[in-house]
């Protein structure tokens, strides 16, 4: 592995090929922290260790960092800034407030920079976050509005979370991911992002995205039989057949918060087959 997403990809020039990618932040905060326990309330110290424990427990092949997850621990020790995302009218506003406020940049950089060097290039950081309108959206619920997407909104959506980006720009980040929301938005509208993470040389993986939108990234996670990343985390954590990889394919899989961790152990044993 190599701290470049884009060579581990199918079609990369790393040695070796991603196999198994997980999304655990809830089930590895549920089972290291408690139920109310907050990997980011003390800083990048608490993080780190947070994050090296899980890491030794699942074993992935990918390390996230999930920035919806940091946002949501912020905006619930600061709800000063609640108000401050409600201050203007606009539709966009709120996740322009919530990217713009300096706090949770530094809190990254500082993250970013201590992963980085906890994973010494052995595997690749990826930071995850929604998708330009799915983010757009739950800010504006954060802020106690009504969900109000559309096409317009959803590109200067993510021209904020290109600008939010780059005080990451010269960490060890290997790759983006973007996650989709109920219904995949429109990914010709993402350009600011994408030509962002391109710039920094970081491969973007999207989930769920609408089949239209697939040809913009780097590689799709999803239940489609065609897709890079197989998401599998149904029929893994219920116990079905797992399908078989094709060529340049790798599992995706996002851990239930309340599973037994015997049973995962055993689902991750299958996995890796």
């Amino acid at each position: 592995m190599s701290k470049s997403l884009a060579e581990d990809l199918p079609g990369g020039s790393g040695t070796k090929a991603l196999r198994v990618w997980l999304k655990s932040s809830g089930y590895a905060r549920r089972l290291l922290l408690g139920a109310d326990g907050d990997p980011w309330a003390e800083g990048a110290a608490k993080y780190l260790s947070f994050f090296g424990q899980a890491r030794g427990l699942l074993r992935a092949d990918v390390a996230v960092v999930d920035l919806g997850d940091m946002f949501r621990s912020w905006i619930a020790r600061h709800p000063a800034l609640i108000v401050e995302m409600d201050a203007k009218k606009r539709a966009t506003y709120p996740l322009r407030r919530m990217l713009e406020h300096d706090g949770p940049r530094r809190l990254l950089d500082e993250v970013a920079e201590a992963v980085g060097a906890n994973l010494q290039g052995q595997i690749p950081m990826v930071l995850a976050m929604p998708a330009p309108g799915a983010w757009l959206a739950e800010a504006q619920l954060m802020a106690g509005r009504a969900a109000e997407v559309d096409a317009d909104a959803v590109e200067d959506a993510a021209m904020y979370m290109a600008d939010f980006l780059r005080c990451v720009s010269g960490r060890a980040v290997g790759g983006l991911l973007l996650e989709e929301g109920d219904a995949p938005g429109p990914a010709d509208r993402y350009t600011p992002v994408l030509n962002a993470a391109k710039h920094y040389r970081w491969a973007v993986v999207g989930r769920d995205v609408a089949p239209e939108g697939a040809r913009l990234f780097d590689a799709v996670i999803g239940s489609d039989p065609g897709a890079q990343g197989r998401d599998v985390g149904g029929v893994l954590f219920g116990a079905g057949d797992l399908p078989a990889l094709g060529a340049g394919q790798f599992y995706f899989a996002e851990i239930p918060v309340d599973h037994p961790p015997e049973a995962v152990l055993d689902a991750l044993a299958r996995l890796r087959g």
